[in-house]
């Protein structure tokens, strides 16, 4: 029995690598991962850094010194210098984001209550905060007096935990739910392909001509699907590592933080994408042995592919913590597990409630596609 299931195997192996198909949704659709990975941290990075030099339009209605000037410049303040009156009507006419005026040493920022006028005042507030420190230090400077000791009386670090970025914990959760949606993808055509699609072409009915148990052609055709899939969840792991690694070298956003989950964690990460192939390509191939044509099983397919992403999303976005037994729940309990795991909070017993869950529910589901395989009535109907 062994032997006729190995063959099965070899023989849909086989038929896999030489499909240019096949081979295109395992190998090619995991290179869009770091894509997807350094474009969202590139987006990130715009909105912090990108709306504040948007708003970077100040006046100012007094004159400056070179210093101020200096000070602007490395702020990224974009300087415009007009009487009160003038620098209104630019306000007005939003040529500038706000303006300044000066009576004495008492300095104020004139605009509204709008994001620009938001933004630019804090860039405003720097300034103000490094020519104070510049008067201050002269001062001191000039009566003999040491300025460190009387301006660094106290200073402030930062510690950071990784848990602690919203960007890193954000983009890293999104890294695995585009594996499980990578998975997926690369699980359905195989799986249609081995089943309404030998259906479609006739093979089939050749193939149970020959003293073959369905239940190896069943796990046979099974085991080829699932060693697809987690070829493309390896594939893609990897290179989502690679593409988090890039994005911590390449954007400020993930400064202080750490991308790079540990060797523990990417073991647990390895098991939950490994336990997830399996259990996408026996639902699959439950799915597309119950089609007479390639055409119809993608269409009865297509909402796995969204049935497998936006539970772990919304899961996400809400901030819905993993407990047993929504560790028992499929497609849900994988993303949950892979929030944990990139948090380096693993629960040992969650994650054994998941296998549990996942060998329970393909054990279902190949015993139903094994009955279906001994009706002609569902393998041959058109």
């Amino acid at each position: 029995m062994k032997n006729k299931m190995l063959n099965i195997l070899k023989k849909e192996l086989r038929e896999m690598f030489r499909d240019k198909k096949s081979l295109a949704m395992m190998l090619i659709i995991p290179f869009m991962i770091p894509i997807i990975v350094i474009g969202m941290s590139a987006l990130f990075e715009y909105q912090t850094k990108g709306v504040q030099s948007s708003y970077n339009r100040v006046g100012f209605a007094y004159e400056m010194t070179s210093i101020e000037e200096d000070i602007i410049k490395s702020i990224g303040i974009f300087g415009i210098h007009d009487t009160e009156e003038k620098l209104k009507e630019k306000f007005d006419n939003e040529i500038i984001d706000s303006y300044v005026t000066k009576e004495g040493n008492n300095y104020t920022i004139k605009g509204d209550d709008t994001e620009a006028t938001t933004v630019s005042s804090k860039l405003i507030e720097k300034y103000f905060n490094a020519y104070k420190e510049y008067l201050q230090t002269t001062y001191l400077k000039e009566n003999n007096i040491d300025s460190e000791n009387i301006l660094n009386i106290i200073t402030l670090d930062r510690k950071i935990e990784t848990s602690e970025n919203f960007f890193a914990n954000y983009v890293t959760v999104y890294a695995f739910l585009f594996i499980i949606m990578a998975i997926t993808i690369s699980a359905t055509y195989p799986a249609t392909d081995a089943t309404a699609g030998e259906k479609e072409r006739g093979t089939l009915e050749t193939l149970l001509t020959f003293p073959i148990k369905s239940k190896d052609i069943i796990i046979g055709k099974f085991l080829s699907v699932s060693i697809s899939s987690i070829i493309t969840g390896i594939l893609s792991l990897v290179l989502t590592i690679i593409a988090l690694l890039i994005s911590e070298n390449m954007f400020e956003i993930y400064e202080n933080s750490n991308l790079m989950l540990p060797a523990i964690s990417l073991i647990f990460a390895l098991v939950v994408i490994i336990a997830y192939s399996f259990l996408i390509s026996g639902i699959c191939i439950a799915v597309s042995s119950k089609s007479s044509t390639f055409k119809e099983a993608q269409s009865a397919l297509t909402p796995i592919t969204f049935i497998s992403f936006f539970p772990g999303m919304i899961a996400f976005m809400i901030n819905i913590k993993t407990n047993l037994a929504l560790s028992l729940v499929p497609f849900l309990n994988y993303t949950l597990l892979f929030t944990d795991i990139t948090n380096n909070n693993i629960d040992y017993l969650n994650i054994i409630a998941m296998l549990a869950s996942t060998f329970i529910i393909i054990a279902v589901v190949l015993k139903i596609i094994i009955k279906q395989y001994n009706s002609e009535k569902v393998l041959f109907s058109k």
